[in-house]
This record gives structure tokens, sequence and C-alpha cells, in this order.
């Protein structure tokens, strides 16, 4: 069998180059200071939702409880890509070494599933306090918080294994070159040199559990919610409980548009400066909205930040 054929029967386990926006310079400049601001906004806004959530006793709730996961997660999420990603903008040579890759593909893929999940807890949290407002302290006692955001942790860390071993087991015949701006399953996935479809319908399957099943189970819990707000009589009542939930909503929204647009489709007709920066778009922006969103609209939140101020 000739070199050539046994290079192209084996995968590359050397280093990837991440493409990025490395043709277009000025584009380069420009995302590289849109991501510093947003990894430094997100730096700084989860952050401080998870110190005032942990010690101001006002917060110590279920609601705040999940918020301060999610915050963790956000933190997590972007930073397993954002700092090598700031530092390819300038590099000549945007390399990422094979273990870098397969790590970063795993811990992206196990945190994303986990925020899919965790967003399903924090709307079932809501729907309780809305729906059940009497109940409600029983119904998410200390016990069944930890549980399902234990539940959460450990399905989002396990989803990914299978997608991950599939996707870095492709023969890419000595191809290297990922166009992306950091190693996801898609970009992965269209450097393989052999039928990937197996892999697709793999890939498929997770993300309708882990984005489809989470969105229809949310937009359940908010149908029951709506019909419970329009049952209260008083509107002052009625815009209370509506304000509980948009933030989540918005959220939401963020999340699974770009995350839906991301991996639902197969990768080989996914245009790929669309899918470039819908990956952005979730991992960056929304990240960095997510506290801006909770803790603008949130009085209580208001109120924790000028305590802890007085306090200190």
């Amino acid at each position: 069998m000739s070199t050539s054929l046994l290079r192209c029967n084996q995968s590359y386990e050397g280093e990837f180059i991440l493409l990025g926006v490395a043709d277009r310079p000025r584009l380069e400049m420009l995302l590289f200071g849109l991501v510093l601001v947003c990894y430094t906004i997100t730096l700084l806004g989860n952050t401080t939702i998870i110190v005032v959530s942990r010690l101001d006793p006002h917060l110590h709730t279920p609601m705040y409880f999940f918020l301060t996961n999610l915050s963790v997660l956000d933190l997590c999420f972007t930073t397993s890509v954002g700092p090598q990603m700031l530092v390819n903008f300038w590099r000549k040579s945007k390399t990422i070494s094979y273990g870098a890759c397969v790590a970063q593909l795993y811990i992206f893929l196990a945190l994303g599933s986990t925020e899919c999940v965790l967003l399903v807890v924090m709307a079932y949290d809501r729907y309780a306090a809305v729906c059940h407002p009497l109940r409600y302290t029983t119904i998410m006692s200390h016990s069944v918080c930890y549980k399902m955001a234990a539940a959460a942790w450990v399905s989002g860390i396990c989803n990914p294994v299978m997608e991950t071993v599939m996707t870095l087991r492709l023969p890419r015949c000595g191809e290297n070159r990922i166009d992306n701006f950091f190693c996801e399953v898609p970009a992965l996935i269209k450097l393989a040199c052999a039928d990937t479809s197996l892999t697709e319908a793999v890939l498929f399957t997770s993300s309708v559990l882990f984005l489809v099943t989470p969105l229809g189970l949310i937009v359940v819990s908010y149908s029951f919610i709506v019909a419970a707000v329009l049952r209260i009589r008083s509107a002052e009542g009625r815009r209370k409980a509506f304000n509980t939930c948009a933030s989540h909503l918005t959220v939401v929204s963020l999340f699974f548009g770009t995350a839906l647009f991301t991996y639902l489709q197969p990768p080989s007709n996914n245009a790929h400066d669309k899918a470039k920066m819908a990956s952005l778009f979730y991992t960056f922006v929304t990240t960095m909205l997510n506290p801006l969103i909770y803790t603008l609209r949130n009085k209580e939140v208001h109120k924790a930040l000028r305590r802890l101020m007085k306090r200190t």
C-alpha cells in the first residue's frame, strides 16, 4: 500500500489550523474587538451574579440558585474557546493542537448540552412559582433544586461522549484546516473524506434530544404559565407574573434560536459564513447578554447590589 493511501486512511493527529476569517484581515480585527468586549462583559456580569447571589441572603432562593448555575456555565462555556480564539486573531499561525481541539470540542458540547437542560429546569421553576405559589417552597425544596441541577450537569457531561468519539474517528485524509473559529462538530465533519451519514444522524438525534425536546418542554411550561396568568384578575398581578418570566424567555429565544440553526441542519448544507457567525453569536453574544438581561430588569438584584456596596 502506498504512503499516500496510508495517509488517506488515517485521521490527522498533529495539529489543526483554524481558518476563521484569516482571508479578511479587517473583519478579523473587528471580530477581535467584538469578542474581547463580549468576553470581558461576560466575565464581569456572570461573576457579579455569582458573588451577589451567594453573599446576599435575600437571594438564597431556587431562582437565583439556578441563575448562579447558569452564570457558572456561561463562564466556562465562553472560556473554553474565548482566550484561544483571541490569541489566534493576532497570530499568523492559527493552529490548535490535536489534544486541545479534542478538549475544546468535548467541553463545548458538554456545557452547551447542560445549558439546554438547565434552561428547562429554570422554566419548571417559573411554572411552580406562578401556577402553584402556595406550594412553591415544598415543590422547589433545597434537595429538589440540588437534584435538578445535578441532573442537568450529569446529563450534559455524558451526552457528547459518542458524538466526540465518532467525529474524531472520521478519516480526514491528512486534511487539518477547520473552517471555523474553534473546534466544533459540524466544521470537523466537513473535513471527513468518507461517508459521514452515521455521524450526522447521531448529531441530529442528539440535537433533537438536547435542543428540540428541551425547547418543547419550555413551551409547554409557558403555556401553563400563560393560562395561569390570564386567570389573575389584577392587571398589576399579571404584569408582575409576566415580568418574572420575561428574562428567562428572552435568554431561551437567543440561545436556542442560534443553536438550532447550527446543529439541526446537515453540516454539508450549512453555509460556512452563516454557521461561523451563528457559532460566535451563541458563544459570546448570548452569554454576554444573559447577565445583563437578568440584572437590568431585576429589582431584587439591584437592591442586593446596593446592600452589598453598603456593607463593603
